[in-house]
C-alpha cells in the first residue's frame, strides 16, 4: 500500500501509522504536484524581481553568517553545495530513534512540501519520499540540542543527493520542526494502546482482588463532568462486563483500588491532548524561510523568517504524559502490594501470590522521569540562545512508558495467581488476556523451578511490542525454558525492559 500525499490534511495520524508502523510507502499526489510546481513558480518570479533582497539561506548565508549575502549570480551554486547542510551533523551517546520515528521525521518533513510553502519542485519532494525506501540513517537520541532541528535533520539526510537543489530548495529539507511532530505523534500512538492495557489489566486486578463496583458506576461520569474521567470508567465497565457481583469487598477497601477511574482519566486527558498536539504538528507548514502565496497585496507572494523551527507544544504534552504515567506506576505498585499482601488481599497466606515482594524501583524511575522538561539553558552562539527541549522530553516519555510495560507485567502475572488460586475466573471481557497472560507467565504451582523474571520481562517487552503496533494481541513470544535459574526464588525477580 502507498500513502498518497495530495495537501496538508493528508498528514493525519493515521496515515503516520500506516508509514512508520505499517512500513508503506509514500506518493506525491497529482493535486499536491500541482500545488508545488505553482508555488515553485511564483517563488522564482519573486526571487528574479530582485536577487538582492534580503531572502534567509537563498540571498544570504546561514545561521551566524547570515549576513554574508550571496551574489545572484553565486546563488544557484549556493544552493548546491549548502542544501541541508548535513556536515553538521553530530550526536552523543544514549542510543538512535527507532527506524519507524525516523520514516515518521521523512513523512512530516513533507507536509511543507506539498503546501507549496516550501519553494520547492516536485522532484525534490519525490527525492526526499524515497529517502523511505531505505537504508534508513540511525539519528541520535542525545546531543541534538539546537535551537531547531537542523541538527537531527542532518542524520535523516544523511544520504540525501544534493548534487540537483536549485536556489531555496535546501531549507525546507534541514529547517522547520518535523521531528517534534514525529515524536510527538509516535508516543501519542503508543500511548493510546498502553492505556488501554493498563485499563484491562486494572480490570484484572479489581477482579483478582474482588474490589466493588460501585466507583466504576455510569451515573459517575455525569457526577465528575470530565470526559477523560467518563471514557475511563466506560472503559472499565466494559472490561468488566458480567462480572459477578458475589463475594465482593465492601469493607477496608485500599483507595488504590476506589480511584482507578480518576487516575486513568487522567492518562485520558493526557494522551488526548498529546494526540491534538499531534495532528497539529503533523500538518504544520515550519519551513523557515516560509514561503507564502501571492495575494493581492503581494502579487509574488513572499518569503520571510520565521521561528516555526521551534515547535513549543509538543514538548509540554510529552511532559504531561509523562506524569501520568508516573502516577499511574505508583497505582500499579499499591496494586501489587494490595495483593501481595494476605491481610490485605484476603488470598491464601502460602499461594505464592506475592512473588514480585515490591523488589521493582519502576514507580521510583517512573517519577523521576517526570521531572520537568524545560528550555535548555546552554548557549551556542549569539543567534542560537533558546534551544528545543523535544528530544529530551520525548527520551523521558520513553523511560516512563518503559516503566509502565514492567508494572503491568506483574500486575497481569500476580492477578492471574491471585485467580488462579482461588478457583476463579474473571469477567468474560478479561479472558483473552488472561490467556495471553497466562500463554508467557503461567500460575505459579508445585515446586518446578522458573525463571520468574525472565518470564515478567518477556510479559513486559510483549506489552511494549503491543503498544507500538496497536495489536490487541501479545503477539508471537515464546516463554523462557523452565529450568533453574539463579532468580527464580521468590521476592528475587524484577521485570526489565529489553
Amino acid at each position: 500500500m502507498t500513502v498518497v500525499l495530495n495537501s496538508r490534511d493528508d498528514f493525519s495520524l493515521e496515515n503516520f501509522r500506516r508509514v512508520t508502523v505499517g512500513g508503506e510507502s509514500v506518493e506525491i499526489g497529482p493535486e499536491g504536484r500541482a500545488t508545488m510546481e505553482e508555488g515553485r513558480a511564483n517563488f522564482m518570479a519573486l526571487l528574479n524581481s530582485d536577487r538582492t533582497q534580503f531572502i534567509y539561506g537563498v540571498t544570504s548565508n546561514f545561521g551566524p553568517r547570515a549576513k554574508m549575502t550571496i551574489p545572484p549570480e553565486e546563488q544557484g551554486k549556493h544552493a548546491r553545495a549548502h542544501g541541508g547542510r548535513g556536515s553538521w551533523g553530530r550526536g552523543f551517546g544514549g542510543g538512535y530513534l527507532d527506524e519507524r520515528v525516523v520514516r515518521g521525521i521523512i513523512f512530516a518533513r513533507l507536509s511543507n512540501f506539498v503546501a507549496g510553502n516550501s519553494k520547492a519542485r516536485p522532484v525534490v519532494a519525490d527525492q526526499l519520499a524515497a529517502l523511505l525506501d531505505g537504508p534508513l540513517p540511525k539519528v541520535p537520541l542525545d546531543g541534538e540540542v539546537g535551537a531547531g532541528e537542523v541538527l537531527p535533520m542532518a542524520h535523516v539526510l544523511k544520504d540525501f543527493d544534493r548534487g540537483n537543489l536549485e536556489e531555496g530548495e535546501g531549507n525546507p529539507l534541514s529547517n522547520g520542526s518535523p521531528c517534534s511532530a514525529a515524536l510527538g505523534a509516535d508516543a501519542a500512538l503508543q500511548a493510546r494502546h498502553r492505556l488501554e492495557h493498563a485499563e484491562q489489566i486494572l480490570a484484572l486486578s479489581v477482579e483478582a482482588f474482588r474490589a466493588p463496583l460501585d466507583d466504576y458506576d455510569e451515573s459517575l461520569e455525569d457526577l465528575f463532568g470530565d470526559e477523560g474521567d467518563a471514557a475511563a470508567l466506560r472503559a472499565l465497565r466494559g472490561h468488566l462486563r458480567g462480572a459477578s457481583t458475589d463475594d465482593r469487598r465492601h469493607d477496608d477497601v485500599p483507595a488504590s483500588y476506589r480511584v482507578i477511574g480518576r487516575l486513568l482519566g487522567q492518562v485520558h486527558r493526557a494522551v488526548a491532548a498529546l494526540e491534538d498536539v499531534a495532528r497539529i504538528s503533523l500538518r504544520s507548514v515550519t519551513d523557515n524561510p516560509v514561503y507564502v502565496l501571492p495575494d493581492e497585496s503581494h502579487p509574488f507572494g513572499r518569503a520571510f523568517s520565521t521561528g516555526g523551527y521551534h515547535n513549543a507544544m509538543v514538548c509540554p504534552a510529552l511532559g504531561a504524559l509523562t506524569a501520568a504515567w508516573a502516577d499511574l506506576a505508583l497505582l500499579l505498585e499499591r496494586h501489587l502490594a494490595a495483593l501481595s499482601t494476605p491481610a490485605v488481599s484476603r488470598l491464601p497466606g502460602r499461594a505464592n501470590v506475592g512473588f514480585f515482594r515490591l523488589v521493582s524501583d519502576f514507580a521510583e524511575e517512573a517519577r523521576a522521569a517526570a521531572m520537568p522538561t524545560l528550555l535548555p539553558a546552554a548557549v551556542n552562539d549569539a543567534q542560537d540562545d533558546v534551544s528545543s527541549p523535544v528530544f529530551s522530553a520525548y527520551r523521558r516519555q520513553v523511560r516512563g512508558a518503559e516503566c509502565i510495560d514492567g508494572l503491568l507485567g506483574m500486575l497481569a502475572a500476580e492477578a492471574s495467581q491471585a485467580l488462579f488460586v482461588t478457583g476463579r475466573q474473571p469477567a468474560a471481557p478479561l479472558a483473552d488476556i488472561l490467556l495471553e497472560v497466562r500463554a508467557v507467565f503461567p500460575p505459579l504451582e508445585g515446586d518446578r523451578p522458573r525463571h520468574l523474571r525472565d518470564e515478567a520481562a518477556t510479559l513486559a517487552r510483549a506489552l511494549a511490542r503491543s503498544a507500538v503496533s496497536g495489536s490487541s494481541a501479545f503477539g508471537d513470544v515464546t516463554p523462557p525454558p523452565a529450568g533453574p535459574s539463579p532468580d527464580s526464588a521468590p521476592g528475587a525477580e524484577r521485570a526489565g525492559v529489553a
